[in-house]
């Protein structure tokens, strides 16, 4: 606990130190007299005096403060000094020493990031994972275990460089290079359109439906097919195919090519068996032998059994699906009449539909059945203790333990200072869209204030980041930063947006804003801010 205490009170300290430091620098560069600068609120626990300005670090780590002469309304200064104050500093003056403290706050990230991606990087490389069945690659012939090489005549090195191959790339042919079983071969592919979009920027990409993780042999076997008649189950995870170790899609791919159709192979799979202790039903794994002759097609085909994409793994006790009666097992089929080819398909229909009626075929033990449904609120609650009712259907695919992952594999970059710079300056903007997005979607309802957290929230990320690595902290710290940066520029009184509005008026207007109404606001300010803090407590104890 003191370790996580000391996490907590670093990232902190290191963030308000910034911010600080911010308006302090800014302050003496404008010839504004400082006459404290803290790191912390409350009773003084260290300190010294140097010039003008005295430094402290005080007991409590949830903010600090850059005292200024002036700064306040009715206060007298010396004549020698009053040229000095915050307050008799001219607008665009005053505007840049209440800007700089969320400025430093958003520039401090991408130099966090800098020594973050400096230097040897471990990264996913090209080789693909899984292919997603209703999109171009699996149209185009790309299957697991394939390594893309080069996008309309790019080579690239990275999934990263992939995926950034294909910006500006959609809704028309693309060549595509790849190598399989040591031969390299050209492809074309239709990518879909997709639009990243944020306040900063809008990226529009091609998307061809592929992953760079890849899958375990898990197999979905329909009840009439050669599979089931050779005592293949749905949910069997093919372990090897004629004595030789099969570790993801790819190598089964692989291995059932080598046998020519017709020929029996010897399958070894794993099969969670119930097993019952008193009252209690559990499920342990075992091990089965099945031989069956090679079918046609490749992959899960070539055993006369299907992707398991659309196989319901579970469904959701109260939900419409098990009120409909679908049962784990069953094969998801088609949506308002249009054949599926995945589950995430699936999940973008719903998506769209939201309570809308729609007109669902499944095939289970008795055959297809089509009825007409709608999803329907669910109540649910995730691992952070948070509650909500969403509208859900209630089915669920097919989910991996992190045990049964295979490895991914990757390639190391070597990053020199410019282009890590370079990915420092790119990846901060593209988070502040993202905090921008979520503090809209808070006010108009679309975020739940459920997910607003604070000090404890704060203290369990720091301990866990501190865990994952010195990256993953550095990671939350420019996060939390870009968090701290965008927060205070917003408008409202006790926020350094309020005072920079109300240098921005004065400047404009030529006259500041009423005394009476900068407190009638500021006492509003104060009044959301505790009111928040609040929230983020109680949200924290729920939790």
């Amino acid at each position: 606990m003191l370790q996580n205490l000391g996490f907590f009170i670093l990232l902190l300290g290191v963030l308000v130190t910034v911010h600080e430091l911010g308006h302090f620098l800014v302050a003496k560069a404008c010839g504004v007299k400082v006459l404290k600068f803290s790191i912390g609120f409350g009773p003084k626990i260290i300190g010294f005096t140097k010039g003008e300005t005295e430094y402290q670090v005080a007991l409590l780590p949830l903010g600090g403060f850059v005292k200024m002469a002036g700064d306040l309304p009715h206060e007298e200064l010396p004549p020698e000094e009053a040229a000095r104050g915050f307050l008799a500093q001219p607008p665009w003056k005053r505007g840049l020493i209440v800007l700089a403290g969320p400025a430093f706050n958003l520039l401090f990230p991408i130099f966090v990031y800098f020594f973050v991606f400096l230097g040897p990087q471990e990264t996913l490389s090209t080789r693909v994972g899984m292919v997603s069945p209703d999109m171009a690659a699996a149209a185009a012939g790309v299957r697991p275990g394939d390594r893309i090489l080069s996008v309309e005549g790019e080579p690239v090195r990275t999934f990263d460089d992939m995926r950034d191959a294909f910006v500006g790339k959609f809704n028309r042919p693309v060549p595509i290079t790849l190598e399989r079983d040591g031969k390299q071969q050209v492809v074309e592919v239709t990518p879909e359109k997709s639009s990243e979009v944020s306040p900063v920027d809008t990226i529009e990409r091609g998307m061809i439906g592929v992953s760079p993780y890849p899958q375990p042999p898990v197999v979905g076997v329909p009840a009439t097919s050669p599979a089931a008649t050779a005592g293949l189950k749905s949910f069997d995870r093919v372990l090897s195919v004629n004595g030789v170790h099969v570790q993801d899609e790819a190598a089964l791919y692989r291995e059932v090519a080598k046998v020519p159709e017709g020929t029996p192979m010897e399958l070894s799979v794993a099969r969670l068996a119930p097993v019952g202790v008193g009252a209690v039903t559990g499920r342990l794994p075992e091990v089965v032998k099945v031989s069956l002759p090679r079918q046609p097609g490749e992959g899960a085909a070539a055993l006369g059994a299907e992707a398991v994409d659309l196989y319901v793994a579970s469904v959701a006790s109260g939900s419409v699906a098990e009120g409909a009666g679908i049962m784990p097992g069953d094969r998801i089929v088609a949506i308002n009449g249009t054949p599926l080819k995945s589950f995430n398909k699936l999940a973008t229909v719903l998506n769209g539909l939201q309570a809308q009626p729609f007109t669902l075929t499944w095939r289970g033990a008795q055959g297809e059945r089509t009825e007409q449904l709608a999803q329907a609120p669910l109540k649910t609650r995730d691992d952070y203790g948070q509650t909500s009712a969403p509208l859900v259907f209630g089915v669920r695919p097919w989910s991996y333990s992190s045990a049964d992952l295979p490895p991914v594999e990757k390639v190391t970059i070597d990053l020199g200072p410019a282009a890590a710079f370079k990915e420092a300056a790119l990846i901060v903007p593209k988070i502040v869209g993202q905090m921008v997005q979520v503090l809209g979607g808070l006010f108009v309802g679309k975020v739940s204030p459920s997910t607003i957290g604070g000090p404890i929230m704060m203290y369990q990320l720091a301990a866990k980041s501190a865990e994952q690595g010195l990256d993953s902290f550095l990671n939350l710290m420019a996060i939390i930063s870009i968090n701290l940066g965008v927060m205070n520029l917003l408008p409202i009184p006790v926020l350094d947006g309020f005072h920079l509005l109300s240098a921005a008026w004065e400047g404009i207007r030529r006259r500041p804003i009423p005394v009476r109404v900068r407190e009638v606001a500021n006492m509003v300010g104060l009044a959301l801010l505790i009111l928040l803090m609040l929230l983020a407590v109680t949200n924290d104890v729920t939790r």
